[in-house]
C-alpha cells in the first residue's frame, strides 16, 4: 500500500464529517477494498452500555464509501442490510469492505465488523449505484 496515496484518500474522506467526527479512520485501501476503524467511547454506547447499532452502521457505510470511491467518486449506496452477530467485547471496532460484484452500474459489497479482540460484531451487505459523477 502506497502511504502517500493512503494520506491523499484520508484527506478526501476527512470531508465525510459525520463519520470522521464519530471517529471513523481509514486504515487500509486496495482495489475495491477498504479497512477502517473506530475507537469506542461512551458516545458510541447505548443506555445499556452496549455498542449502538448506529456506530456499526456508520463505520460500515463509511468503509463501503471509501472502498467504492477512493479511485473514482460517484458510487452511492441504494440498499443496506445489517445483521448483528455478537455484542462488543473490546474497545475498538474494525470494518473491512470487500467487493463481491462490480458491474457497470451497480456493485455489491460485504462489510465485516469485528472488535479488537476478534469478536465478530456484525455483517453488513451494501448494494451500490454508480452515478458516473
Amino acid at each position: 500500500m502506497d502511504l502517500q496515496e493512503l494520506e491523499r484518500v484520508r484527506t478526501i474522506f476527512a470531508e465525510d464529517k459525520y463519520a470522521t467526527d464519530n471517529g471513523a479512520y481509514i486504515e487500509e485501501i486496495g482495489d475495491n477494498y477498504a479497512k477502517c476503524s473506530m475507537e469506542i467511547t461512551r458516545h458510541h454506547r447505548n443506555a445499556m452500555g452496549q455498542l449502538m447499532g448506529a456506530a456499526c452502521f456508520t463505520l460500515a457505510d463509511f468503509t463501503f464509501a471509501v472502498a467504492a470511491n477512493w479511485k473514482k467518486m460517484g458510487t452511492v449506496s441504494v440498499s443496506t442490510n445489517a445483521t448483528f452477530l455478537s455484542k462488543l467485547k473490546g474497545e475498538k471496532i474494525y470494518a473491512e469492505a470487500i467487493c463481491k460484484k462490480d458491474g457497470r452500474s451497480s456493485c455489491f459489497y460485504e462489510v465485516s465488523i469485528t472488535d479488537d479482540l476478534g469478536t465478530e460484531i456484525a455483517v453488513v451487505t451494501i448494494t451500490g449505484f454508480k452515478s458516473g459523477k
